[in-house]
């Protein structure tokens, strides 16, 4: 069964995947850079030995973080370009995010890096990656937030709306953080954790930030995005508002993108689990070493 069977079409993946192959070993890395350099902090706090990892994109510089913050294990590449892909010997496949070709319970570590915001079915990735870790295995992952990019699909709306008398969607939409949580329950993970980082990009002029935003592939990937080419006077109109409303004294531009981070693992019985309610041993007030007081009857309807 694929994706599009049961949840609508949201992303032309064709078109993701050919952005990928095309624009991905130029495109722009300080995202990328932030990312590893966080993602290898937070493994390297977690005490664990993780025989076989898998990055779930293809990142330069991540497998070196890896070994540097101490990580032994062998280390799996996957991409949706197969340019993209280690040449050199390295274990390695190009595959499609919507359908993972890990066995059950094959792999102790997942590592995803900027790519699931993109994907049409993001439960059933979830679902999927869950399914190829071995129990107690670890998901780290890091993804663009809904707060990403705000500004410049702010001004594309306006700048549409004044000059062709109406308006599309020029960038995608990405998840919400305060979904995240649900969707790692609802795809089986244990102890799930998710936060978030709000980073501040500053870039000389907006015609240079959105060449960049069309090389990271993240302009517009939707299926129903206007097939014609946007006009010259609608992107003059967009970048004037945008120096307008996010510009610096200095006349640089502001961005703006939320890095979600998530966790999960797969569950093992060796694992913290809820108590049962009504299992506790020591009441709330004894603990607080306050008197008890128990409601009467018309306060217990109010």
């Amino acid at each position: 069964m694929s994706a599009s069977d049961e949840h609508p079409l949201i992303f032309d993946r064709a078109l993701v995947k050919a952005r990928r192959r095309r624009f991905g070993p130029g495109a722009p890395s300080f995202l990328a850079d932030f990312a590893v350099q966080e993602l290898t902090e937070r493994l390297a706090g977690i005490n664990r030995t993780f025989d076989t990892i898998c990055s779930l994109t293809a990142v330069p510089g991540l497998e070196a973080a890896l070994r540097a913050g101490g990580s032994q294990g062998q280390v799996i590449t996957m991409d949706t370009a197969p340019n993209l892909v280690p040449q050199d010997g390295q274990p390695g496949l190009a595959a499609d995010e919507e359908f993972l070709p890990f066995a059950p319970e094959s792999l102790s570590c997942f590592l995803s890096t900027l790519t699931l915001q993109l994907v049409n079915d993001l439960p059933g990735s979830l679902i999927q990656i869950r399914r190829a870790l071995a129990p107690d295995g670890l998901f780290l992952g890091v993804l663009l937030g809904g707060s990403s990019l705000r500004e410049v699909r702010q001004v594309f709306l306006q700048a549409e709306a004044e000059l062709a008398g109406g308006a599309s969607l020029r960038v995608a939409p990405f998840p919400d953080v305060r979904e995240m949580g649900a969707l790692l329950q609802r795809a089986g993970f244990a102890l799930p954790v998710v936060d978030s980082d709000k980073i501040t990009v500053r870039y000389s002029d907006f015609l240079t930030f959105v060449v960049e935003l069309r090389q990271l592939g993240w302009a517009n990937p939707l299926v129903q995005r206007s097939r014609t080419f946007l006009r010259r006077d609608v992107l003059m109109r967009a970048a004037e508002l945008y120096h307008e409303h996010y510009s610096d004294p200095d006349g640089r531009i502001r961005a703006s993108f939320e890095l979600v981070w998530i966790t999960g693992w797969a569950p093992h019985e060796s694992q913290q689990k809820p108590l049962r309610p009504g299992s506790a041993k020591t009441r709330l007030a004894e603990a607080l070493g306050t008197k008890e007081h128990t409601l009467g009857a018309d306060e217990e309807k109010n």
